[in-house]
């Protein structure tokens, strides 16, 4: 049975496909495999005589060391966002004020805010009573009394 041969060019299909992939799954994790079949059909392209064994190593050695540099990378540099609590609702509401929807009784109410009821948590005050809201656990507020 004759061997496969693979040529530089595969290695560049390779790297488009994963490149695609990357497209429809993004994290910048196929991107650096993508990069690793280029560089692989770089070298082929280079060094005809590269065997199928090497190819492959190659191409597994450079992408496991370009997707840990970019771990170790972006652990360093952390993408900044000018929108930190976007996906982090309750925290949102820190620090503002609402009236309850319902009173605090043996220190548990709720309050309406938007169009959400949210459980609190905090000293018994009746319905109507302003509260200010100071931490978030879990689903549940807590509030203390605005005076």
């Amino acid at each position: 049975m004759a061997e496969l041969e693979i040529v530089f060019w595969n290695w560049w299909v390779l790297a488009l496909i994963l490149l695609v992939v990357e497209l429809l799954a993004p994290g910048f994790f196929f991107l650096w495999m993508a990069a690793s079949g280029f560089i692989t059909g770089c070298l082929l392209f280079l060094i005809p005589a590269i065997g199928m064994e090497l190819q492959v190593a190659i191409f597994s050695v450079l992408s496991v060391v370009l997707i840990t540099a970019w771990k170790l990378y972006s652990k360093k540099h952390p993408i900044t966002t000018d929108h930190p609590l976007l996906n982090k609702r309750g925290a949102q509401y820190i620090g503002r004020i609402f009236s309850l929807y319902k009173p605090i009784e043996n220190g548990e109410g709720k309050i309406k805010v938007d169009d959400s009821i949210w459980k609190v948590h905090g000293e018994d005050c009746d319905i109507n009573t302003r509260v200010k809201v100071i931490a978030v656990r879990g689903t549940v507020f807590d509030v203390e009394k605005v005076e």
